[in-house]
């Protein structure tokens, strides 16, 4: 099987994409095309794969993208039985001729798209009827089973599961925590820099793992340069969680926002993969998750201090955030361990492109706005 995997959005080394899923497809020994932003990312493809390279659409300096983006998945689809797309801008950019296509949609896709500042308006406030559309033009794969309510019919779920390592790296330790992943306004970022300013006369020192938006760089600089932190920018994500094994804590402090409450930050998973008791909001997938498995603290929206305290207990009871990471890492390999699923993964995808379960020229169509 051949497939064309797409994105603009997305790192090309993004843990989904590229070490999840694309390595299930090399694994399983089918054939990859990949367009993605290798360039603007400094990322050197891996030689398995066959790369396309197109600008990254960031914040509103999307236009030289997405100019781009049909050309590219034209080029890299035009042999290939399969077509996967990542972003929601790519399903306005489909070529016309196109092979069986996939949305992996990641994200809430309504809230999602009401929040793309630059999309036109009506599009914006449409955005039910659109994913409607998108439903009678490609096949659906979903990272949460909560995202169902926003379709009309079932999908299958590809849930954010991760590499799970048989027992836990090490145990929490006491002059550490780290946050993993990207960082934004909406994800919590001014809140890290003050909670890193009170923890470091306790002896506790903040580590960020992940690239920020371009309004959060220089935050992030000068907590740096004042000694708050420590930002290491974006780490390829089996390296990030190597780099956070032995953390006091893994911090996830997403605000309420619409695009956020139907959803478990992959984050929280990979510190339970790793034996890290996990310091949460509470959002309502990852505050059930760390309650019912018992493998950290819930914290309210906002509230710096609760983050405090809840880390200082950590590191004052190691006997017992030893025993939240090694909970949490139970249910992650039980429930969460990325291997399990890859073959489920693959199986759907060989099936998708030997009998499309749409109608031939619905894969002609260009979705219009």
């Amino acid at each position: 099987m051949r497939v064309c995997v797409g994105t603009i959005v997305h790192h090309p080394e993004d843990a989904r994409i590229m070490h999840r899923q694309i390595r299930a497809l090399l694994d399983a020994g089918h054939e990859i095309t990949y367009v993605a932003p290798f360039t603007d990312c400094n990322v050197t493809p891996d030689p398995r794969i066959r790369a396309i390279d197109i600008p990254r659409a960031l914040g509103g300096h999307r236009r030289r993208s997405l100019k781009a983006a049909r050309g590219a998945l034209r080029r890299g689809a035009a042999d290939a039985d399969l077509l996967v797309v990542h972003d929601v801008e790519l399903l306005f950019r489909l070529p016309r001729h196109r092979p069986v296509t996939v949305w992996d949609v990641r994200e809430d896709p309504v809230a999602t798209l009401e929040a793309r500042s630059y999309l036109p308006e009506q599009l914006r406030r449409t955005s039910s009827s659109l994913i409607r559309r998108v439903e009678a033009r490609a096949h659906l794969i979903l990272a949460e089973k909560s995202y169902q309510e926003r379709f009309s019919r079932p999908h299958p779920v590809v849930p954010n599961a991760a590499y799970v390592p048989p027992r836990p790296p090490t145990t929490p330790g006491r002059d550490r925590v780290v946050h993993v992943g990207h960082l934004s306004r909406s994800g919590g970022a001014t809140h890290l820099v003050e909670l890193a300013r009170r923890l470091l006369p306790h002896g506790v020192r903040l580590d960020l793992v992940g690239a920020a938006d371009a309004e959060i760089r220089p935050l992030l600089r000068d907590a740096q340069r004042e000694g708050l932190l420590d930002w290491y920018g974006y780490v390829p994500n089996q390296h990030a969680l190597r780099m956070a094994e032995g953390a006091v804590a893994g911090l996830s402090l997403p605000h309420d926002v619409p695009a956020h409450r139907r959803s478990t930050p992959a984050k929280v998973v990979d510190y339970m993969s790793r034996g890290i008791p996990v310091v949460t909001t509470p959002l309502p997938a990852a505050a059930s998750l760390v309650d019912r498995t018992g493998c950290g603290v819930v914290t309210p929206f906002g509230d710096v201090d609760a983050v405090l305290h809840a880390v200082l207990a950590l590191r004052e009871d190691p006997e017992g955030a030893a025993a939240m990471g090694a909970r949490g890492h139970q249910e992650a390999l039980r429930h969460h361990n990325w291997p399990d699923h890859a073959g489920d993964f693959v199986r759907l995808l060989e099936e998708w492109a030997t009998v499309s379960a749409t109608p031939a020229s619905a894969h002609r169509q260009a979705l219009t706005i």
